[in-house]
């Protein structure tokens, strides 16, 4: 399964799953990435760790192992 972690830059892509247990679920989900939303990738820092994305109309940026955790939707 592809992750938001491998999704490359100025590219959408849409929430599948979210994987994860617990308080960390719940904190992506507060942030507001939840099934069936549309998450925008704006940047990528140089060495991969933050993802800087867009999602409902905000910049939010997620760490690394964060991003693994959103199984986004294959092409």
């Amino acid at each position: 399964m592809k992750t938001l972690r491998d999704a490359k830059i100025g590219e959408t892509v849409k929430v599948k799953k979210l994987t994860g247990e617990g308080a960390v679920k719940r904190r992506i989900m507060d942030m507001g990435i939840t099934r069936g939303i549309e998450v925008y990738v704006r940047k990528v820092a140089p060495l991969g760790d933050p993802v800087e994305v867009t999602v409902r109309g905000y910049e939010l940026s997620l760490r690394k192992a964060d991003a693994e955790m959103i199984l986004i939707e294959e092409d």
